[in-house]
Parts: C-alpha cells; sequence; structure tokens
C-alpha cells in the first residue's frame, strides 16, 4: 500500500454501497420538492373530466401546493423517500461496478453490453428489494390530490400498516411491473450514459477526472434517462397510488390514460421529473466520486499506520 495514491486503490464494495447509500440521501432530501410535484403533475387527469386544474408548471405546483396545504406537504412522503434510497440506491448504484467486473470476467474493459447486463442486474434486484417503500412514498405523496381534505395515512409506519391490512402484503408490491421497467430503463440508461460519457471525456482529455466532468456525465444522463423512462414512470405513479380495482392491470392503467388524455399524459411531469433526476444525479453522483475517494483514503491511512 506505501507509494499508492487514493485513485490507484480501488475502493471496497462496503465502501461503495455506503457511499451510495449517504450520496442518494442527501440528494433527495435536497430535490425532494420536485419529486413531489412530479408526482402531483403525473396523478392529476385521474378526476372526473369537469374537474378544474390544479397544478400548472412546476414552480406553479410547488407554490400551490406550499400555499394550500403548507410547505411541510412539500416533504410528505420523505422518510420513506430515504428508506427507498438506503435500500434502493445503495443496491442499485452501489453494487454497479461489481456486477460489472463481473460480467467482464477476464475482458480488462468493460463492453457495453456488460454495462447494461450490470445496469439490468442491480436495477432489478433493487426493485424487488425497495418496492414497498416506493408505494408508500408515492401515495403519501398523492394522497391528498385524490381523497380530499381527509388523508388515507397519517404518516409513513401508518401507511406500511394499513396497506400490508387491507390489501395484503402483495399490495406493499402494488406497480412492481411498471416500477421494474422504469427502473431497468432509468439503471441501463443513467448509469451507463453517465459511466460511458464519463469515461469518453476522460479518455480523450477533454476533461480531468474531477468535479466538472462529473458534473457534465451526471446532466447528459439526467435528460436522456428522463425522456426515456417518463411513459413508464407516469404509469407506475398512477397504478401504485390507484385505489384498489381502479385499474385491473398495469395495460388497462396505461390504455385509460391513453384514452381518456391522449399520448401527452405518458409525459405529465416531464419537467419536473427532468429538473429533479438531473439535479438528483449531479448531486447524487458528485457525493458518491468525493465520498468513495474520501473514505477509501481515510482506509488506506489506516492501513498505512497498522
Amino acid at each position: 500500500m506505501v507509494g499508492l495514491t487514493a485513485s490507484d486503490v480501488h475502493p471496497t464494495m462496503g465502501v461503495k454501497i455506503f457511499s451510495a447509500g449517504a450520496a442518494a440521501c442527501l440528494a433527495d432530501v435536497i430535490t425532494f420538492p420536485l419529486d413531489t410535484a412530479k408526482v402531483r403533475l403525473q396523478v392529476q387527469g385521474e378526476c372526473p373530466i369537469n374537474s378544474p386544474v390544479k397544478y400548472k408548471g412546476v414552480l406553479g405546483t410547488i407554490t400551490t401546493l406550499a400555499k394550500t396545504e403548507g410547505p411541510v406537504k412539500l416533504y410528505s412522503g420523505l422518510p420513506a423517500g430515504l428508506q427507498r434510497q438506503v435500500s434502493f440506491a445503495s443496491l442499485r448504484i452501489g453494487l454497479y461496478d461489481t456486477v460489472q467486473e463481473f460480467f467482464s470476467g477476464s475482458e480488462t474493459t468493460a463492453t457495453l453490453g456488460n454495462k447494461i447486463s450490470a445496469g439490468l442486474t442491480t436495477g432489478g434486484v433493487a426493485v424487488f428489494i425497495g418496492q414497498p417503500t416506493e408505494v408508500v412514498k408515492v401515495r403519501l405523496q398523492a394522497q391528498s390530490h385524490l381523497h380530499g381534505p381527509k388523508p388515507r395515512y397519517t404518516g409513513t409506519y401508518n401507511a406500511y400498516r394499513i396497506i400490508a391490512t387491507t390489501e395484503g402484503l402483495t399490495g406493499l408490491w402494488k406497480g412492481t411491473t411498471p416500477n421494474l421497467m422504469r427502473n431497468i430503463i432509468i439503471n441501463c440508461t443513467e448509469l451507463v450514459t453517465y459511466d460511458l460519457m464519463k469515461e469518453t471525456l476522460v479518455k480523450n482529455k477533454l476533461m480531468a477526472d474531477d468535479v466538472p466532468c462529473h458534473l457534465v456525465s451526471a446532466l447528459i444522463a439526467g435528460f436522456c434517462t428522463t425522456l426515456l423512462s417518463s411513459p413508464a414512470d407516469v404509469v407506475k405513479t398512477r397504478f401504485i397510488n390507484s385505489t384498489p380495482g381502479q385499474y385491473t392491470s398495469v395495460p388497462s392503467c396505461a390504455m385509460t390514460m391513453l384514452t381518456n388524455e391522449g399520448p401527452t399524459a405518458f409525459f405529465k411531469g416531464f419537467v419536473p421529473s427532468f429538473l429533479r433526476l438531473a439535479s438528483w444525479n449531479v448531486i447524487m453522483f458528485v457525493c458518491f466520486e468525493k465520498l468513495k475517494r474520501e473514505l477509501t483514503k481515510s482506509r488506506q491511512t489506516v492501513d498505512c499506520a497498522t
């Protein structure tokens, strides 16, 4: 270990998982109001046709929500959101490099196929583990829009209990299929695009492997991801938030949206979704890279001292 710099020492899997979870939680706290605005815009339109439009645009949604329900409502579902990042993001991001190395085998450089396979694997595993937190988060963010002044749930753990007792344990995994589709798209697009952009910028000596490079790569990854994942994201939100019997299946939910609201319904909340995902990506990836380096440096210092 003597003579090696922090960049020469590869972070352990534990360091990656912890760094990913911590960075994702920080990003979630900062960008959560945008996520709430996205959810409110996505579920808008499920009400009867003669209902007045309640939210218009990102700032309009955030302002209206803060005025009518209080600023705290912008963070409704945050505990479930943080639980989601701990159980979901820590695995899908933290395990990505390790799984990629597994698929690469003896190859010195990972191919695009290896990167996509790693994204599919970590994304799929993370969805099944973190789905209950996604269900609770979405319902807490959207509940007042569909259910009037009296909320369905009074808090995070109350939501877990009521969903489990009224809909069964399977209710906590409602919408797993569209969420799996969404997260497969997100994981492959987000991680692969970020990885490829960073690799291209560094390899062609356009930028050094530092914060500006991570920032540019994260922004590009955020836009590509939002564009491709928006239809699955809207269907996922609608289906998860629906009351029992409202939709018979995920395709039924998608067809109802298409029939009643047209193709543009699949891109509802696109702007807040992009702003949230892009800013989330920037905060998460920059913090993730920095945290990995610092923890690896600390580990190296401890190893040298012993």
